[in-house]
């Protein structure tokens, strides 16, 4: 799956061999609710990788998710398995919007947030 994300992670140019495989591998975790994968929404806004191990920041759709707790996890683990290091999961402090999406998914007629 190729990402049209607005955005670009640090491991994307440092290490550009592993981000095909971080966004193959993150496209499988959803958020339930929406039924959106947490790169489709734009939820994952930063990876890094250094030689202590590997840091993720990312947001959740809404403050108080019921999913967030087992949606950070997910990616944390996620990362961690696809990198082969341990790896750090931070909750971003930026508020999601809509328009992170990727751009095909901003079609009006999807109304959950609109």
């Amino acid at each position: 799956m190729e990402s049209k994300a607005k955005f670009t992670w640090e491991i994307e140019t440092t290490h550009p061999e592993k981000y095909k495989d971080l966004i193959e591998g993150l496209s499988g975790i959803t958020d339930p609710e929406l039924g959106y994968s947490v790169i489709e929404l734009g939820l994952v806004r930063e990876i890094k990788l250094n030689e202590e191990g590997a840091y993720v920041r990312m947001l959740l759709t809404t403050p108080f998710c019921p999913y967030g707790p087992a949606m950070l996890e997910d990616t944390r683990k996620k990362v961690e398995e696809i990198l082969g290091v341990p790896t750090k999961i931070e909750f971003g402090v930026e508020q999601w919007t809509p328009d992170m999406m990727e751009d095909d998914l901003l079609d009006p007629k999807w109304g959950l947030l609109f």
